[in-house]
Formats: C-alpha cells, structure tokens, sequence
C-alpha cells in the first residue's frame, strides 16, 4: 500500500490527511494550539505546540485510516509562511516564533530599504518590498531589540521547516516558502547573496533550498518510532501554505486564479514566468509548480474579521448554535443575507491586524464608516464580508493591469464553504466563481506534492488532472454587481482619507 501524508502547520492548529496513490483522502484530523499577543499588533507561537499538534494529529490520522508503520511512504509538509523560528548552536528554540501577521518591524522594514539602496533596488533583488509580516525584518528585529538572543543564533526556520528539522534532522526550506522571506532572488530560485551581504547576515542562518516536490530527507528512527511511521518514509519540500492551497486547488496552470478565505484573505494566480509589479503591491513568489511562480495578494484579517465579529459580539450565537448543532458562522452569514447588497452604504475596512495588499501599511486600522441609526446588526455582519471581498478584489484589478489572463476563479477556504460569501465574490468580481470537489487545501496540496517525489505521479500537473474537478458554480447577480461597482471606488478612496489618520491612532497605543 502507498500513502502520503500532508501535514499543515497553520496558525489556529495543525492538520494532518492521508491520501492513496489515486488521491482518495482516507483520514484527517487537526490539533489546536494557542495563539500569544504580548503586546499589540505582535503575535507569536511556541513552536513545541507545532510539534505535539503534529505528533498527535499524524497518530489519530493512521489509527483512523488503519494504517501500518510502513505504509506511509512520503510526507509534504505546509505551513503558515514568514514565521521565525529562531535556533541556537544546540538546535533549541531560543525564543517564541514571530508570526507572518506581526507587525512590530516596521522600523526593520524602513532599515533593510536603505541597505538594499532603495525600494526599486530590493525589489530587483528578491521581487517584492520590505513587508513587516516578512521573515528578514524579523532577523534584524532580533538584532536589534534582543541581542543576546541573536547572539546566540545560528539557524532561522520557517514554521513547516522547524517540523521538517524534527521529522528529519535537516535544515531545508523550499522555493515558494522561502520566496516570502525576502532573503531569495525569486527570478533564479536561489539565496539572494547580495542583499544577505548589505544586510549583514550569515547565509548559513538559512537552509537548504529545494523544489516543492524534491526529497529532502527521511525519518529520523526516534520520529519514527514516536509517529508509529518507517525510516523508509521520505519528506518533500512541500510548500508554503498559500502555494500548497493552491495546488489543493489545482492552481497549476496559466490563467486560473484562487481566492481562500481563512483567517488572511489571499488571491492566487499561477504565471508561467516572471511578472513583478513595479510598485511592490502584489507579490511574486516561487509557484510549487517546479520552474514556475505566481502572483499574490493578501488581506491579512479576512475571515479573521468575521472571527473578531464572533469572538467579541457573539457569545449568545455561539451558545445558540451549540444547542442547534450548527456552525455560528451558519447563524451570522443568515443574518447577513437579511441586510441588502451594499449595506445600506456602510463600509468595513478589514485592517484588524495592519494591511499587506496593496497598502503594506502596519498603521492600517479596522473601521466601519457610514454608521447610521438605521443600520443593524445584519449590516455589520454582510459589511465585513463585502469588505473583505472589496480588498480581494484591489488584487485581481493589480493582476489585470500587469497583463495577467484570469479565466476562472476558484473559490477555497472557510469562507467559501458559504454560499452566501460565494455569491458575494461573484457579484463583487463581477466574475462566476467555481468550487472544486477538494476543500482540504494546503494539506491536501502537500500530500499530492509527496505522491509525485514519491513518484506515483510524473509531476503535480498531472496529480492535480487525475484528481481535482470542479463541481459547483455562482454567476455574478446583474444588479448586484451594478451596485458594488459604484461602491468599490468609495472603498478604495476611504484608505487614501484615512491613511494619516490611521498614523496618529497608532500613536495613542503606546
């Protein structure tokens, strides 16, 4: 029997699924871990809850799915990308890993621009701007805010990485993880040595860089035993979580794009080369697709503002849909529908953790505006989906203006498991939206990503063909679609008003 397993080191909790050699998913299961805040706008994790979450979540997966120590024969792993995981000489976790939706480097961010030369220069060099989420202004924070700590450093790992290491004893990365660190020169998927050299900092900090599907190690026999896997079972690069979502989604070739509600909003569109925005608003990453890329933008509180919505107004709900037995989302997206298209003119601006695309402004605050005493809680609620829509949006107008052909849209994430939030992409796209028969993701991505370094497919291309189909469809509602073409203008211009504001906000938190 072969069986790949694709682990999913995400931000709420990690998930592991098997699959067989025809991309059958056999089991899951997923382990929560928490999530620390010690100061606003910083969030960190212990990578330790990473590695019990992975040990547990692999254990009830082969008990479930029945599975012998040697029929697993490869492992993808994926992960929330740009986190840090800082080690020392010993390989021990000297500190809390910084997340990708952190935003205390701001200063870090200003400092890697001026050794680079310029704006225009990085993105020369590695494709992309200087973004506080990014893992390089993560390196230099820690030099310049805890130097002990840096002293002590000797290697930086990405979330998925840091599992790889345990699993294997190797310090390896992949392309498209790697791209978002701002250490790589995404045009030769290499190690960016220059801008390593202005910056000061060691290439031997980072790993070994491979393509998605290439084999970067095997089970250690101590992680074996603790797994109840075999030796014999080899780990593949695997992909950053948003590359591995799009490969769940069969996201591997010219002209389709993805859009996937989690916790960041993220818009997914595969290039067959090289396409780098000028202005640094989208970015260019190595693709999981071996010799490609592709474009991306990120809101970085998308179905994280609906979940804010939840957590601090919802208590009732949450109680109310326990004795139902339903999902309180089911409840909030019910409301939502009751409110007409366009909530009456209110607006919500999702920028609850900073914003990334295309503003990259740490400063940004989440705000409804156009509050009137006619508005309901109703028009809360579908104000924070059709914001949320509006900034997915700002990135496929990017797309489109940079020459990128779009000819269909693939709907992913928890949100998109509504039909509500659907139909609203579609009208705000003015675009149909499709759904595929997977709604595993970026697990599921990493697993089809082991059957090919496996080789019981000759490359993703074809595992993605022989096992991912479309299976639902939503049209664009005319009127609707009229509606919020005259408001996205509005919604792009409250960011311009508010931008200085949004400065001196933040300097009332300290």
């Amino acid at each position: 029997m072969s069986i790949f397993l694709g682990i999913d080191i995400g931000t709420s909790g990690t998930k592991t699924l098997a699959i067989d050699a025809q991309g059958k998913i056999l089991a899951d299961a997923m382990e929560t871990y928490p999530l620390h805040h010690p100061k606003p706008l910083w969030s960190e994790q212990d990578p330790e809850d990473w590695w019990q979450a992975t040990i547990k979540s692999v254990r009830r997966v082969m008990k479930a799915a029945k599975l012998g120590s040697g029929d697993v024969k490869a492992i993808g792993l994926s992960g929330q990308m740009h986190g840090s995981v800082f080690l020392d000489k010993d390989q021990k976790v000297i500190r809390r890993a910084i997340l990708w939706n952190d935003q205390r480097t701001a200063a870090e961010c200003r400092e890697i621009e001026e050794r680079a030369g310029g704006r225009s220069e990085l993105i020369r060099m590695v494709a992309n701007p200087a973004l506080t989420g990014f893992t390089a202004p993560k390196i230099l924070w820690l030099r310049n805010h805890e130097r002990k700590n840096f002293d002590k450093l000797r290697k930086v790992l990405l979330p998925k990485d840091e599992i790889r290491r345990r699993l294997t004893g190797e310090f390896a990365t992949e392309v498209s993880d790697a791209s978002g660190m701002l250490l790589l020169d995404v045009s030769k998927r290499a190690w960016s040595t220059e801008l390593l050299s202005k910056l000061e900092l060691d290439p031997d900090l980072l790993g070994r860089c491979y393509e998605s599907e290439e084999v970067t190690g095997t089970l250690t026999r101590e992680t074996a035993e603790t797994l109840g896997l075999s030796t014999d079972c080899v780990v593949v690069g695997g992909a950053g979580d948003c590359a591995a979502g799009a490969v769940g989604n069969g996201i591997v070739t010219k002209g389709v794009l993805s859009t996937s509600l989690g916790t960041s909003g993220v818009v997914f569109v595969h290039s067959d080369e090289v396409k780098i925005d000028p202005e640094g608003r989208v970015h260019t990453f190595c693709h999981a697709v071996h010799g490609k890329w592709h474009m991306m933008g990120v809101n970085l509180s998308a179905g994280g503002s609906l979940q804010w919505f939840r957590n601090a107004l919802c208590q009732a709900d949450v109680a109310k849909a326990k004795k139902l037995k339903t999902d309180v989302y089911n409840l909030l997206t019910q409301e939502a529908a009751e409110a007409p298209v366009g909530s009456h003119g209110l607006f919500f601006l999702p920028y609850l953790s900073g914003e990334r695309t295309p503003h990259a402004d740490p400063d940004a605050r989440g705000c409804f505006v156009g509050l009137t005493l006619s508005h309901s809680r109703a028009h809360l609620i579908r104000a924070i989906m059709e914001g949320v829509t509006y900034s997915m949006r700002e990135s496929l107008a990017i797309f489109e203006g940079l020459g990128v052909p779009i000819k269909q849209i693939r709907a992913s994430g928890g949100g998109a498991r509504s039909t509500f939030w659907r139909q609203i992409q579609a009208d705000v796209f003015g675009r149909k939206v499709v759904t595929i028969n997977s709604e595993e993701g970026p697990a599921y991505g990493v697993a089809l990503l082991a059957a090919v370094g496996a080789g019981a497919f000759k490359n993703i291309g074809e595992a993605c063909g022989a096992t991912i189909r479309v299976v639902s469809e939503v049209a664009p509602n005319r009127m609707a679609k009229k509606c919020y073409d005259r408001a996205f203008p509005i919604y792009q211009e409250l960011y311009r008003s508010l931008k200085e504001d949004f400065k001196c906000i933040g300097g009332l938190e300290g």
